[in-house]
């Protein structure tokens, strides 16, 4: 390896490691993680419609979704972009950190 290819790693490593406080910082992967024992805990109304089986019986399974997939679709619901008027109504009553938390918890579950 030459000194440039060394130099270029160090600059690499570097910008990364910018990126990951400029992401940190904005909280943008503040979404991503969440608290699963909390999701746990809220599950309960998710559970009513949505089987923890991954079945589909008219109503989508929501477990072993990737957790920014899961969040991004609570947030279409919660700005009715996703047009469903008992998701938008459960969606809307959820802060961000229940989201990330539910999300954290169904993406734990495995199908």
């Amino acid at each position: 390896m030459n000194p440039g290819d060394a130099l270029t790693t160090k600059r690499m490593r570097a910008a990364g490691a910018v990126a990951a406080l400029v992401l940190s910082a904005s909280g943008a992967n503040a979404q991503a993680k969440g608290d699963r024992e909390f999701g746990r805990y809220l599950s309960s109304s998710c559970v009513t419609c949505h089987q923890l089986s991954g079945r589909y019986d008219g109503i989508p399974p929501i477990i072993g979704w990737p957790d920014e997939s899961f969040v991004a679709i609570m947030n279409e619901y919660r700005s009715k972009a996703r047009p469903n008027p008992v998701m938008q109504t459960i969606a809307g009553k959820l802060s961000d950190e229940e989201v990330a938390a539910l999300a954290a918890y169904f993406g734990s579950i495995k199908p």
